[in-house]
């Protein structure tokens, strides 16, 4: 594709980002399969290669429009396009360039720009979420059970781990490796404390080192994509910054998100901060440490298989994956492979590649779309019947309890309770 961006119109770095998506996409539209939104709408303008022209068309002429606006933000990023493209076009990277332009050239309506500013206010301030989620405990229960069942779930009781010494000898536990330092998110610690503590559980079972980091409490992914992207490089600094003193002291073996929507952000940090000739370096030495935590026991469990008498798992859960970890981090079956080392045998899930319709603020800012995209995401989780719907991501998690009664939960927190429980005697060599 020949592209003529005006001159100006972007910074130089941005510029050649844009042409070099834009000379790979040829339109093949392959992508438009696997969009959707563009599967929902039938609109073209709704698909990747629809707003790709949209975007060509805006750099070209220096001109753009509420619609243009519109259905760039009507993309979930999810990234399914890319997992599908034969071309392997970036396409996440020229819609970010192309959202922070539309909306220079169309700016928002300040009903629009405030809410996403209150939206990154609740996210980069934890102590001020944890103020008013605990206002709002005390009415709980006169809110509608949807609401209940997110923001003020039962809490199940953790199990002290036995930590078993022939568990620890089936794994590998090099402490000179370093510590696995967790990342804890924005919203998570308040809505959803167990997906974390389910990790520290499983590590200290195992007897892998591992710590809390004390770096910003945000990723900047909310920031990022709610036209905040200069909050969003600060958060981002200010993580690369505590990670690369660490380094320069200690070993560190992983840093590690619960929360794959986190996960993949932080991966993607030395593109975020592309443009910074002093922190671009810094920046992708720290996303080479970054993993999920199915990288993570992977490595740990190495090849062994484990059998679990005292429960029966065989048929209880089923799996989504979501977005961040199958397209955004390129993991897709890994956590199912684990689980079912675990003796867990997960249904296959219809069109399980496509988005649940959380996409982090997504939910709150496109109430239609999303709503339809999880009710089509819970028809075929829920095909199985399963006890328990299992996912990796808080931003899915919270999003289809909010379409079920079925619990949703980390499947951390179900590793986590298996280790408790021990496995079959035998079952783990010594």
């Amino acid at each position: 594709m020949q592209v003529r961006i005006i001159e100006g119109l972007l910074h130089p770095w941005e510029a050649k980002r844009a042409e070099e998506v834009l000379n790979a996409c040829v339109h093949c539209g392959f992508c438009t399969a696997t969009c959707p939104t563009y599967l929902q709408a039938g609109n073209e303008l709704d698909s990747p290669r629809g707003r790709i022209y949209l975007i060509k068309e805006m750099l070209e002429t220096g001109e753009a429009t509420e619609v243009t606006r519109t259905h760039l933000d009507r993309c979930l990023t999810c990234l399914s396009c890319e997992t599908t493209c034969p071309s392997g076009v970036e396409y996440h990277k020229l819609v970010a360039v192309g959202r922070t332009t539309s909306e220079r050239l169309a700016p928002r309506t300040p009903l629009q720009k405030a809410l996403r500013r209150v939206l990154r206010i609740l996210m980069v301030t934890p102590g001020l979420f944890r103020v008013l989620m605990a206002i709002g405990r005390p009415f709980g229960p006169l809110m509608p059970r949807a609401l209940r069942r997110v923001y003020f779930p039962a809490r199940r009781g953790q199990r002290a781990s036995p930590a078993t010494d022939s568990l620890r000898r089936s794994v590998t536990t090099d402490p000179e490796r370093g510590k696995v330092l967790l990342v804890r998110g924005c919203v998570q610690p308040t809505l959803r404390p167990e997906s974390d503590a389910a990790f520290l559980r499983i590590l200290n079972a195992l007897g892998v080192p591992v710590e809390e980091s004390a770096a910003a409490s945000c990723c900047g992914a909310a920031s990022y994509h709610t036209s905040g992207e200069e909050q969003a490089r600060s958060l981002a600094r200010r993580q690369v910054n505590h990670w690369w003193q660490r380094l320069s002291k200690e070993p560190i073996r992983a840093i590690v998100s619960t929360a794959s929507g986190c996960g993949v952000h932080l991966k993607d940090y030395a593109t975020v901060l592309a443009d910074d000739p002093e922190y671009r370096h810094k920046a992708e030495q720290i996303a080479q440490l970054i993993r999920d935590p199915v990288e993570v026991l992977e490595q740990v469990f190495g090849d062994q298989s484990f059998q679990f008498p005292n429960r029966d798992i065989s048929h209880e859960f089923v799996f989504h994956c979501p977005c961040t970890l199958q397209h955004g981090q390129g993991l897709t079956g890994r956590v199912e492979r684990l689980l079912s080392r675990l003796g867990i045998s997960l249904p296959e899930v219809e069109d399980a590649h496509l988005c649940c319709g959380s996409a982090g603020t997504y939910s709150v800012l496109q109430p239609s779309m999303s709503r339809a995209l999880r009710a089509e995401k819970l028809e075929n989780l829920e095909a199985s019947r399963p006890g328990t719907i299992l996912t990796a991501n808080i931003g899915c998690q919270l999003h289809l309890q909010g379409g079920t009664e079925i619990p949703v939960r980390h499947w951390l927190e179900i590793v986590a309770e298996l280790l408790e429980e021990g496995p079959r005697s035998g079952g783990i060599p010594d």
